[in-house]
């Protein structure tokens, strides 16, 4: 037992001990109706490392009591989905948790569908892959599909707090203080990846000697050191990390070329890459825009480069991004327009869609008054014809405000301003 790492140890036995996932198995989720109806189906789990996907499978076998098998899709062979397909046959029914399931290969695939066909095998696959492009669609066909998310702070922070106390599977029998700030760093250092948070902090436990008292103390030096992560502060309440993230933006957006590369580097000393690309895509849309279309595009293809190469060049482009950002001209009419747009429908500005834009491809469409008197642009001038598209309600409104400060979005707003010209002819 003492060899099998902390994450392991803390897997959930039953439905009601997962960690986050509530939208899948929260009282009245999909996955929670499920185990309580005792009418599972066959399902594939997708998201990142770590957050719970095969924890989840081992909850549903012990909460419904199914007999529960692992096999992995790359490494195990046909042989061993034989050997559950036979246990199936005799037992009932068997969860089979599979892992990789997007490497599974055609033999295996074609002798596990009749199986899961008769429900027999109640296949739960996990995978990082997107599974609607990387699953075979006879096996997806015959599956859920259900996305996971990853942690936030808070759950993986509870996590390991009940690790800690925890004295048959986790911690409890040490005598552990670990300051906050150190709990926090496992938390956020970690990037919604729970295993890689438990493990840590078996590794900071078990590597620091007790004091005299028999006290494990956990600095957030510690922390840091367990995690190969520096972290961006020693505030108790790590606010500075989002107020970097903050700093980082708003020295793109005032075009501050040196206050921006400063907050970078600080990110990338914590080795923080996923929020660092997160906030530079952002950035790019938001405060960027239309301004420069071309920057968004360039933003996206340095965080793909980023990523692929990792750190420490992953530091190269994206300096060359965030220089590029900050000199880039500015505009937020984007932002500013769907906000507003969605600012109307929240306060029940809204009204049925006109009857001539409403969807005609069915039989007696017609006889509803739906696309009657619809005009198709592509058949007039310039493809553009005065017709009503808002609900009367807002038939006037207008929520795009150009702000002219690139060449595309002047050429925009000139469009916009002759088709507004013509409809007021």
């Amino acid at each position: 037992m003492t060899n099998k790492p902390l994450a392991f140890r803390m897997r959930p036995t039953h439905i009601d001990e997962i960690v986050g996932q509530s939208h899948l198995v929260g009282e009245g989720k999909i996955i929670k109706r499920m185990v309580d109806a005792r009418m599972l189906s066959s399902m594939i789990l997708y998201g990142p490392p770590g957050i719970g996907k095969t924890s989840i499978a081992s909850a549903i076998a012990g909460s419904t009591k199914y007999a529960f098998r692992m096999l992995n899709a790359a490494t195990d062979s046909k042989k061993d989905l034989q050997i559950v397909a036979e246990e199936a046959k005799m037992s009932g029914s068997v969860i089979l948790m599979l892992d990789e399931v997007h490497r599974l290969d055609k033999p295996k695939q074609d002798f596990l569908l009749p199986h899961l066909e008769n429900g027999r095998i109640i296949l739960i696959g996990a995978t990082t892959e997107n599974p609607y492009i990387a699953i075979n669609p006879a096996v997806r066909s015959r599956a859920q599909i259900f996305e996971l998310k990853p942690l936030s702070i808070e759950e993986i922070k509870m996590a390991m707090e009940r690790a800690l106390k925890d004295a048959s599977n986790g911690l409890g029998e040490y005598q552990v203080d670990i300051d906050e700030p150190a709990l926090l760093h496992f938390a956020r250092a970690t990037n919604g990846d729970l295993r890689s948070a438990l493990n840590s902090l078996e590794l900071a436990v078990k590597s620091t000697r007790p004091d005299s008292e028999g006290v494990i103390h956990i600095p957030l030096e510690v922390s840091e050191e367990c995690v190969q992560r520096k972290a961006l502060t020693h505030d108790k309440d790590g606010d500075a990390h989002y107020d970097v993230i903050s700093a980082l933006q708003k020295s793109v957006r005032g075009s501050d070329v040196n206050a921006a590369l400063h907050y970078l580097g600080r990110l990338i000393e914590a080795g923080d890459l996923p929020i660092i690309a997160r906030r530079l895509m952002v950035i790019a849309y938001e405060d960027i825009g239309l301004a420069n279309p071309g920057a968004c595009s360039r933003t996206v293809t340095a965080i793909q480069a980023a990523e692929r190469i990792g750190f420490p060049e992953a530091r190269i482009p994206l300096a060359n991004i965030v220089i590029d950002l900050c000199l880039s001209p500015k505009s937020n009419s984007s932002i500013s327009a769907i906000d507003a747009a969605i600012n109307d429908i929240r306060n029940g500005k809204s009204g049925d869609v006109p009857d001539h834009l409403k969807d005609s491809h069915y039989s007696g469409a017609s006889k509803l008054g739906r696309g009657v008197d619809y005009k198709y642009p592509h058949s007039y001038p310039g493809a553009w014809v005065d017709q009503q598209y808002l609900p009367d309600k807002l038939k006037n409104a207008r929520y795009f405000d150009p702000n002219h400060t690139g060449k595309y979005e002047d050429v925009l707003a000139a469009q916009y301003d002759a088709i507004n010209k013509k409809k007021k002819k």
